[in-house]
């Protein structure tokens, strides 16, 4: 049975049996909820993270036991403007001391540190285990600062630390995600209003969207436990579920409303749409998922996790249109129109051919050529500052500093300039070389305090395992991580003191890591080197399964060039936007000069599948007219003017969904809704109004090559009344 037979069938199935359909996709949404909650979200570790010779200096720290002991920091200083009071300060520490040998969990607190200017005072408190039951711990500890700090109002009393940090960008992400979802729903909702004249066809897709981002979220609480989650999952899965899900209900939705207004009856018009958009959202989905799967080859879990989510729940965004969808559609009936909402009901009644859409072709149909070249031109003119695109893997100084431990983190990184950042040196040797590698470590830590780049205080200290073959040592720099001096530092170290101190031993292994510098330095090098694979890989299968449901090489090979053009003026705005400050004041973010390294991959893999939505969508309503007779010019006008409506709806849907993204707090987040959304908008506009059709009005019956279709004549014409339909793929089977 081919693929579409089976979607027909099961379209029908669904509108015959509409109770069923639905009951059976509540089931398996409350099911795939309870299965996440039962199992809950297994977050990633730092060892899951770990890359590159930053993740191997930490695997031989723990293989000798000498991994960092997990530390948070009470920090004393004084209200802006004012001095310490040292006798508030030590009496504040002195509780917080007190209190704090209360809580569980907690190993030892050391004895006040003041700061060499006398601004602050710090207390350093160890924790049981290491930094990743530390995460799960730190709450008690943050509760018990806030109640000392209320306590003591003439000192500023935090605590500091990579917990901390990391619960404040937590709770930070987790309104923020809130936030957006809530957003969304009434942004969405009103589109579809516009789109569909009436309140309960406005409703279902939302609804088929909210249902697929519930069971994605579900499902992915299990599969985290194979592929651990390291942050940003759920907010894929939230963004991508939304507009797809709301994008295949509206396409498939729009075409059953078509098709009744020219005389179907209700089953058969929900059996056409599916032969015909349910067809499109079929290859659509696929090929957002094969190349989404093409992020496995980047080899470290913050893209396999992405990927695995994205994939779920585009999988499950499919499964909802394809059933759930046909089954509400027929449940509905003809109370999809009500209530209408009077002026805009209007609006989305009105027939005939499209004058707006029409007009807007008319350069692309008559000049092709001149379309072609002006078009593609200001595409690569916006792609021109990605040839500068810098990468940067997110690291502390990029977090928001409207996080109350990132504004603590500030104080206590101006008042002890050791804490800047610091390299950690991991070495282990064979048996018989303890000695020479104490020695060696000696060495270099006596070197590193010589140098200008690290600073002397506190001392490089030298640890040593049991067993003597494993040591480690700590040298600290001058510098934040994200500055140019830090990876001096850390190539100091990498290039220079460590090969000619432990580089000496025979069958010694040693790595340099420990620092936010060193793990951006080895994230960076791992997405370039991985990234030419993932895509290129994503691009044969795009272009593979493209050939394969259109039987058209010529066609895959445009959807391909069409879609880096898109992603690579992406990228130029986003270097354009994000590497510079001009931008600043209003998307409400700090330029670090750089683009999140994960960025660029994630961004053209999500592209690439979602501007299959309107891509297939728009090829297969000219195809279809092509196959119903039209030359290839009426054909590109009818296809384009018939679904630039809907097209255009969904792309406001997406558009207002990234958007949202973009006025997150987040760096990474507001990156990557701002890629996401200018990207939308070049591809619904630019590409499918004027590259699209000038390109294939230029190769004419060529564009569907080696398919039957290619041999048409093209003078070959069929008048058409006027509205113009196209025969259905059901009546031209």
């Amino acid at each position: 049975m081919s693929s579409n037979g089976l979607i027909t069938r099961t379209a029908r199935w669904s509108a015959t049996h509409p109770w069923w359909a639905i009951t059976l996709w509540v089931v398996f949404v409350v099911c795939a909820l309870a299965a996440g909650s039962a199992t809950g979200t297994q977050r990633a570790t730092d060892a899951d993270l770990a890359i590159g010779q930053s993740g191997r200096a930490a695997e031989i720290a723990k293989a000798g036991g000498l991994e960092d002991r997990a530390m948070e920091s009470v920090l004393v200083t004084p209200y802006e403007g004012e001095k310490l009071d040292r006798a508030a300060a030590g009496q504040a520490v002195e509780d917080a001391t007190a209190q704090l040998r209360e809580v569980d969990g907690i190993a030892s607190i050391g004895k006040p540190v003041p700061a060499p200017d006398g601004s602050a005072l710090l207390v350093p408190v160890y924790l049981e285990g290491d930094s990743e039951t530390a995460d799960a711990r730190v709450q008690p500890l943050i509760d018990t600062v806030d109640e000392v700090q209320r306590e003591h109002h003439r000192v500023r009393v935090e605590l500091v630390g990579a917990a901390s940090i990391k619960a404040g960008l937590n709770e930070m992400l987790n309104k923020d995600l809130a936030k957006a979802t809530v957003l969304s729903l009434p942004v969405t909702l009103i589109v579809m209003v516009f789109v569909f004249g009436a309140i309960v066809a406005a409703g279902v897709p939302v609804l088929l969207g909210l249902s697929a981002v519930a069971a994605g979220l579900g499902l992915w609480g299990v599969a985290s436990q194979l592929v651990p989650d390291p942050g940003p999952v759920t907010h894929v899965i939230v963004l991508m579920g939304m507009a797809i899900g709301v994008d295949y209900s509206l396409f498939y939705l729009k075409r059953q409303r078509e098709e009744r207004a020219l005389g179907a009856d209700n089953v058969d018009a929900i059996q056409i749409a599916a032969a015909t958009s349910g067809h499109a959202v079929l290859v659509s989905g696929t090929v957002v998922m094969v190349s989404m799967g093409a992020l496995y080859l980047a080899g470290h879990v913050a893209f396999e996790s992405m990927a695995t989510g994205a994939v779920l729940v585009v999988a499950i965004a499919i499964v909802a249109s394809l059933t759930a969808l046909p089954a509400l559609l027929s449940k509905f009936g003809r109370y999809l129109d009500k209530p209408r909402v009077p002026l805009v009901w209007r609006l989305t009644a009105r027939t005939g051919r499209p004058r707006l859409w029409s007009t807007m072709l008319k350069p692309s149909l008559r000049h092709p050529v001149i379309s072609l070249i002006v078009s593609v031109g200001v595409l690569l003119l916006l792609a021109l500052p990605a040839l500068d695109l810098k990468l940067k893997a997110t690291g502390i100084d990029d977090l928001p500093k409207s996080i109350p431990a990132m504004q603590a983190n500030e104080r206590l990184v101006k008042s002890f300039p050791s804490e800047a950042d610091t390299h950690t040196v991991a070495a282990e040797v064979p048996a018989g070389q303890e000695d020479r590698l104490r020695a060696a470590m000696d060495e270099l830590a006596a070197r590193a305090g010589k140098d200008p780049l690290f600073t002397t205080v506190p001392e490089a200290e030298v640890k040593v395992s049991e067993d003597g073959r494993v040591a480690t040592v700590a040298v600290g720099t001058r510098f934040s991580s994200s500055s140019s001096d830090a990876q001096k530092s850390l190539d100091r170290l990498r290039a220079d003191l460590a090969p000619a101190t432990i580089g000496k031993i025979d069958g010694a292994e040693f790595a340099v890591g420990g620092s936010d510098v060193a793990y951006d330095v080895d994230y960076r090098a791992n997405v370039v080197e991985k990234m030419p694979w993932v895509l290129g890989i994503a691009l044969a299968l795009t272009f593979l399964v493209m050939a394969l449901a259109f039987r058209s090489v010529m066609l895959a090979l445009i959807t391909v060039v069409l879609n880096v053009l898109s992603a690579v003026a992406s990228f130029g705005l986003l270097a354009l936007i994000f590497q510079r400050t001009w931008a600043e004041g209003i998307l409400g973010f700090e330029s670090t000069g750089r683009v999140v390294a994960w960025l660029p991959l994630m961004l053209f893999v999500i592209l690439l599948g979602l501007s299959m939505d309107y891509h297939v969508f728009v090829v297969s309503r000219i195809r279809e007219a092509a196959r119903g007779g039209l030359s290839i010019k009426e054909a590109v006008e009818q296809g384009i003017t018939r679904t630039a409506g809907v097209v255009t709806s969904a792309a406001v849907v997406m558009v207002s969904v990234f958007m949202l993204l973009a006025a997150l707090n987040f760096i990474e987040m507001k990156q990557m809704g701002v890629g996401m959304a200018c990207a939308v908008l070049l591809d619904a506009t630019l590409i499918r109004i004027v590259v699209l059709p000038s390109v294939v009005t230029l190769l004419g019956w060529r564009t569907w090559w080696p398919s039957r279709l290619a041999q048409q004549d093209e003078t070959r014409t069929i008048p058409m009344p006027e509205p113009a339909r196209a025969p259905t793929l059901i009546e031209t089977r």
